[in-house]
């Protein structure tokens, strides 16, 4: 491995036209589809590890002129052999932790541009990788202020769509797959309310076309978990409840329903009870005379429908294994019924078990229409006890998730 310790070496030349066909080999010989074993794939990138290969990297990044045509390819290469690297977690890792690399990247997506280059549309693309590879990586570009950052450059799309199939179109797209990931975390979904991202993603709704799925999706990420709570209070102070409840009752794709159904359960859960926030919201659900419940409970039956014949389907075949066998297949039949809608199915009844419990009308509407088509409220028990039975103690927030679906358990 003496040699490819050589060939890295190399990214130090002084003469820059040599370190960028240096780049293009080493971009060559990581390709993931490169003939070659995992084993030598890995001792390859070792050795070149070993050599400073990262720390090399970036001192190209930062020596590289975009406006000459050699190198404008040579940071094109650097950034094809960080996505060769960043296939494993590890190595993603590494390069997000380098002193250097992000804050060029940053740089980089901010670039003025006539047209989006191919370049500033692989560094987000970049961006959005390594983010998504490791929460120490999503850490550090939060401290970077980077949530502050792409919001600016995301709010350049509020009304104004990419042209299609273009580099810019690939550009956004990223930059959202960033933003998603950012929220994730904590820190994230405070610094995602302090720039005002609650905002910029509503106006995205009622004004945007290619960015108001995605502004959806980013809404249900940032209002998830134990600490979505400030944004769910900053939704609802935004007059965010009219825009999301109003899209909802219109004709939605599937995967947009689930993005809705995210955010109602986020809001039932995390506002306080008896709050003007959590008031106003389940005012909404009432609105219409129960329009919008209705509509969960049709959403309901057609993922029923999809569900029931898979699970019809695993039930025949666990008739024929023993005890361990059935363990052994207990993951692969969670996931066919999961791939059916099994996760939407339980979120729609996490929601009408949280209306039951807080509104007696509510209550009536949903026994009613359940009983239009002779089912009752022990479809909706049965989904809860399952996912409460389905949840351990020793992930992070199971525990709170656990307690809060058998405190609702007992009002349906």
């Amino acid at each position: 491995m003496g040699c490819v310790a050589s060939l890295t070496s190399l990214l130090s030349h002084e003469n820059a036209d040599i370190a960028i066909d240096v780049v293009q080999i080493i971009n060559e010989l990581t390709d993931e589809d490169v003939e070659a074993e995992q084993e030598q794939w890995d001792a390859l990138v070792n050795a070149m590890m070993e050599a400073d290969l990262i720390e090399l990297l970036a001192q190209n990044l930062s020596r590289l002129d975009e406006g000459s045509e050699t190198d404008r390819a040579g940071v094109y290469y650097v950034l094809g052999v960080m996505e060769n690297l960043a296939s494993q977690t590890s190595y993603a890792e590494k390069i997000g932790q380098d002193a250097a690399i992000l804050p060029w990247i940053l740089s980089r997506i901010q670039r003025k541009e006539a047209a989006v280059s191919q370049n500033k549309q692989y560094a987000a693309e970049i961006l959005a990788i390594l983010l998504q590879s490791t929460p120490k990586n999503r850490t550090k570009f939060i401290e970077l202020d980077g949530i502050d950052i792409l919001l600016q450059l995301l709010s350049a799309y509020r009304k104004r769509d990419p042209a299609k199939d273009s580099d810019e179109e690939e550009y956004v797209e990223n930059l959202f797959d960033a933003l998603i990931c950012l929220v994730e975390e904590d820190a994230g979904k405070d610094k995602f309310v302090e720039a005002e991202g609650v905002e910029l993603a509503l106006i995205m709704l009622k004004e945007g076309k290619f960015s108001k799925p995605r502004a959806l999706r980013v809404l249900d990420h940032a209002l998830g978990g134990v600490g979505g709570a400030p944004a769910c209070e900053r939704l609802v102070e935004a007059a965010g409840l009219k825009t999301v409840f109003g899209m909802f009752l219109k004709k939605q794709e599937g995967q947009t329903i689930e993005h809705f159904l995210g955010i109602f359960a986020s809001l039932l859960r995390l506002l306080p009870g008896g709050s003007a926030t959590r008031i106003r919201t389940l005012v909404k659900f009432m609105e219409k005379d129960y329009a919008r419940i209705e509509k969960l409970i049709n959403l309901r039956r057609e993922y029923a429908a999809r569900v029931s014949p898979v699970e019809q389907a695993i039930e025949k075949e666990r008739r024929t294994f023993d005890k361990e066998e059935q363990e052994l297949m207990a993951g692969e039949w969670l996931s066919r019924r999961l791939d059916a809608g099994l996760f939407s199915l339980q979120t729609i009844d996490v929601i009408l078990a949280w209306l039951i419990a807080e509104d007696d009308g509510a209550k009536k509407k949903i026994v009613s229409l359940l009983a239009d088509r002779d089912e009752d409220l022990s479809l909706i028990r049965g989904t809860l006890q399952e996912q409460i039975e389905g949840l351990g103690e020793d992930e992070p927030g199971h525990k709170d998730l656990k307690d809060m679906l058998s405190t609702i358990l007992q009002f349906v």
